[in-house]
């Protein structure tokens, strides 16, 4: 385990990006194809940001990435890459999520939150279901029609309840275990392609 740790780390350092966290939304990226050029991209739990810097990278100078996290995370953006914009804010907070609503929609929303966990599993598959449905939320009012979504969660018994509140949001919903993810982890990803607006929560 500790050799494929390394290679994921050392691999995101040769590549400038902050954590190895970024081959998993990578990974999904090359298989799904739901990051495209001039996309408009919002970024949950993105400190320290190497999910942004990845997803500016694919959708380029004419789009934008909005990054928010608990967190402050540096705006530096590649040549090249989409600018980003980086919001230290609370996904719960009533301000935020009426100010992040009222911006232009958005084509992505990508999701890598996570909960301090605790050790005790099913508190800490609550805790990420509790997330994963506040970035679901929010991705139901800032989604354009045809829009995606990629979540992280903590795998326990909710959890296919959860998948299927991103299948009715969706046209298709499928769950993601990238290579780049532990193996003992009970992380997985949910992705949901083709939002429908007219559906609800």
């Amino acid at each position: 385990m500790k050799k494929v740790q390394d290679y994921y780390f050392k691999k995101a350092k040769k590549e400038n990006y902050p954590a190895r966290s970024v081959f998993k939304l990578e990974e999904a990226q090359k298989k799904y194809s739901f990051l495209r050029k001039n996309d408009r991209v919002l970024d949950l739990g993105c400190h320290p940001g190497s999910w942004a810097l990845y997803a500016a990278k694919v959708i380029g100078r004419q789009g934008i990435v909005v990054g928010v996290d608990l967190h402050s995370s540096k705006n530096v953006a590649n040549a090249g890459s989409a600018p980003i914009e980086f919001l230290k804010a609370d996904i719960f907070d009533p301000e935020f999520v009426s100010y992040i609503t009222g911006q232009n929609k958005f084509q992505v929303v990508v999701s890598d939150l996570a909960p301090k966990t605790t050790g005790h599993k099913y508190s800490d598959h609550l805790k990420s279901i509790e997330l994963s449905r506040q970035a679901l939320l929010i991705a139901s009012k800032v989604l354009v029609d045809g829009g995606h979504f990629y979540c992280k969660v903590f795998q326990g018994e909710d959890f296919p309840d959860f998948v299927n509140e991103v299948r009715a949001l969706f046209k298709k919903a499928k769950t993601v275990k990238p290579k780049s993810s532990r193996t003992e982890s009970r992380e997985v990803f949910v992705l949901g392609t083709d939002f429908r607006s007219y559906s609800t929560l």
